[in-house]
């Protein structure tokens, strides 16, 4: 292949490349790459009502200090949420006026949520603090994954729903 025609053809493909990830973006297509869900291509779906107990959503982190310092600790990635944040993939676990305990585990209104046991420290051993628990406020959502190392409510709290993309239904995914 002449040089011109490597040119044309690099710069074909990066045009491809932009216009899918364009088209992903703009059809609420994203890649999941952490293991607090299924791995692999998932759809934002907007809600046409509430968001309601068991709802697997897509959420912009809001751009506060704390997520500043769960992005420089390597928990959120980069993406396209205030802040620079990446969308968090989450299952709705208790909503406004229901009150969460935190101990060892998590209780939302005196029932444990399974899969919930505090951990005191992050994957590299620096010390992770829990929300102190209380009642969701209005217009927010506590959020939980069932991966033990998730970063979720369990440590950020209620989080506004300003910031609710949308229901999360996969694509093509699979668990590592």
């Amino acid at each position: 292949m002449s040089r011109r025609g490597a040119i044309v053809f690099v710069t074909t493909a990066g045009s491809l490349v932009v216009a899918l990830a364009g088209i992903a973006l703009v059809g609420g297509i994203r890649l999941n790459l952490t293991p607090s869900e299924p791995l692999g291509i998932w759809r934002i779906e907007p809600l046409s009502r509430a968001p309601l107990i068991g709802d697997l959503v897509f959420i912009c982190p809001p751009p506060t200090p704390p997520f500043q310092e769960a992005w420089q600790r390597g928990y959120l990635r980069r993406g396209l949420c205030a802040g620079g944040f990446a969308p968090l993939i989450k299952t709705v676990v208790a909503l406004p006026s229901q009150r969460v305990a935190i101990g060892d585990t998590v209780e939302i209104d005196g029932a444990v949520l399974g899969a919930s046991r505090i951990r005191e420290n992050d994957g590299q051993g620096r010390p992770i603090i829990p929300y102190s628990g209380g009642v969701v406020p209005p217009d927010h959502l506590f959020l939980h994954s069932s991966f033990a190392s998730s970063y979720d409510s369990r440590y950020f709290g209620p989080i506004p729903t300003s910031g609710l993309l949308g229901r999360a239904d996969p694509i093509l995914t699979f668990d590592p």
